[in-house]
Order: structure tokens, then C-alpha cells, then sequence
């Protein structure tokens, strides 16, 4: 099975419902004056839970071959959980995607593997498409050795939940926010670590299978890069993803790098 490149834009704590309005009409607009393919390059936006009702609206409206999702969810279907989201509410909204385990997550609000095991599993119960991320800190990378901590952290995943139902994103949390850039390489043979645990645990064929994204300062100066590399099948991306022409750049890197 071919895996379609997926470009995922992760809005984070930004842009409130008037914005993202404007952002995703304008998004689909210069993806459309530039022929974009959606079919073959997929895009997708997780803004904030309080702007998926527009952002559903108006992709819906309008027909927008753009998909989205949110930024977290909660491993409950209902109760007294205040603040939490369930994946229920977002089923009902039509979102396909949803981000579980961000290391903003696991390291501000202390989210461990078996919660982000039980987040995925709750994500896969009510029909969406978890974007699972793992990654490892610069002391875990030096103490354990490049791709360990991410493949465990994935294995407690793919103990809840089929490889099938979900996309794995790595995220170099040892790089971002300290001046270094994960390479080309290096991201290659994170994600190619992170499909021999997929295989190890389920077989080659779903390994194979299995879309996985890379997600650490990616910008459309160095996409081309990272999608070169045959274990990584697109891009979990952050601050960029709230420019729109950049956002659509990196979207459109097979135009513009000939791949």
C-alpha cells in the first residue's frame, strides 16, 4: 500500500475562531490557485478546541478538501472530568484526526505512556485517526541511544490499538528549543527505528504500512529534506503551520523540489 504523505499542522495555544476562519479560507485558496493535488499530498489542521466548530463549519460549507483535527482528547467517554474533551464531542463535530501524547503534553501536564496508550485507544474507539507522537529528551538520547525511547514508548501504544488505525509522529524533543536541528538523517533513522518496533510487534506488512510523520522545526527550506527519506511520510508541523503561504509551501513541497 502506498502511503500518502501527510502535512499536519499543529496550531498549538493559537488563533481564536474569527482567525482561524480567515486562516483556513485563506489556506484553501492558495492551495487551490496552486492546483494541489489533496489526493496525493493530504493536509490537515488541529487548531484549538474552541475553533473546530468553524473550522467544521466552514470546511463543510464550502466543500474544503482540507481535513482537521484536534489537539488532545480525553481517554473518558463521559463525567466528571472537568476541562476534558471527549472523543465522542469531536466524532460528533466530524473531526478525522486527533493529536495524542505531544511532549508538550507528556512534559506540562505529566501525560505518561499508559495514559496516551488509553487517549489512542478512546481516539480509535470513536472513529478517529490518532496522531501519536514519541519522542525522546537529549538525556535519554545519550543514556539509552537514538530511537529506544520512542519505539518503547510506541510499543505500550500498539498494545491498546492496531498500527492500522493510527499515524506515528517523532518528535525530537533532544533538538527543539535548544538551538539544534535534527538532520535529514538523523530523522530518517528515527522513523525507520520507529517502523522496526511497528514490525517487531505486528509484522513487516504493517510497518510498511503505517504513515510516519516528522515533526521538529520543519519549514518549507528544509522539507524536502525529510520527505526524501523513504521512512518518513510527512510532517507534523508547528509554528509555521499558522503562516499560511509557508504552511502552504511545505504542503506543496513535491512542486517545488520535484519530488
Amino acid at each position: 500500500m502506498t502511503r500518502t504523505p501527510l502535512i499536519a499542522g499543529n496550531w498549538k495555544m493559537n488563533l481564536d475562531h474569527l482567525q482561524a476562519i480567515a486562516t483556513v479560507q485563506k489556506l484553501a485558496w492558495t492551495l487551490k490557485d496552486t492546483r494541489h493535488d489533496f489526493d496525493d499530498v493530504e493536509v490537515a489542521v488541529f487548531p484549538p478546541f474552541t475553533d473546530l466548530r468553524s473550522v467544521q463549519t466552514l470546511i463543510s460549507a464550502d466543500k474544503l478538501p482540507i481535513h482537521f483535527g484536534a489537539q488532545d482528547l480525553s481517554q473518558f467517554d463521559s463525567g466528571a472530568y472537568t476541562g476534558d474533551v471527549s472523543g465522542a464531542f469531536l466524532a460528533a463535530l466530524d473531526a478525522q484526526y486527533v493529536i495524542v501524547g505531544h511532549s508538550e503534553r507528556r512534559t506540562l501536564h505529566g501525560e505518561t505512556d499508559g495514559v496516551v496508550a488509553a487517549k489512542t485507544a478512546a481516539a480509535v474507539k470513536h472513529g478517529l485517526v490518532p496522531v501519536v507522537c514519541v519522542g525522546e529528551t537529549g538525556e535519554q538520547r545519550e543514556e539509552r541511544g537514538a530511537g529506544v525511547v520512542p519505539v518503547e514508548q510506541l510499543r505500550v501504544v500498539l498494545d491498546a490499538v492496531k498500527p492500522a488505525d493510527i499515524v506515528v509522529a517523532y518528535e525530537p524533543v533532544w533538538a527543539i528549543g535548544s538551538g539544534q536541528a535534527a538532520t535529514a538523517e538523523q530523522a530518517q533513522d528515527e522513523c525507520a527505528a520507529i517502523r522496526r518496533g511497528i514490525a517487531a510487534a505486528w509484522g513487516d506488512q504493517a510497518a510498511a504500512d503505517t504513515r510516519v510523520l516528522y515533526g521538529g522545526s520543519v519549514k518549507s527550506g528544509n522539507i524536502a529534506g525529510f520527505l526524501r527519506e523513504p521512512d518518513i511520510d510527512g510532517a507534523l508541523v508547528g509554528g509555521a503551520s499558522l503562516d499560511v503561504q509557508e504552511f502552504a509551501a511545505i504542503a506543496r513541497f513535491r512542486q517545488h523540489v520535484g519530488l
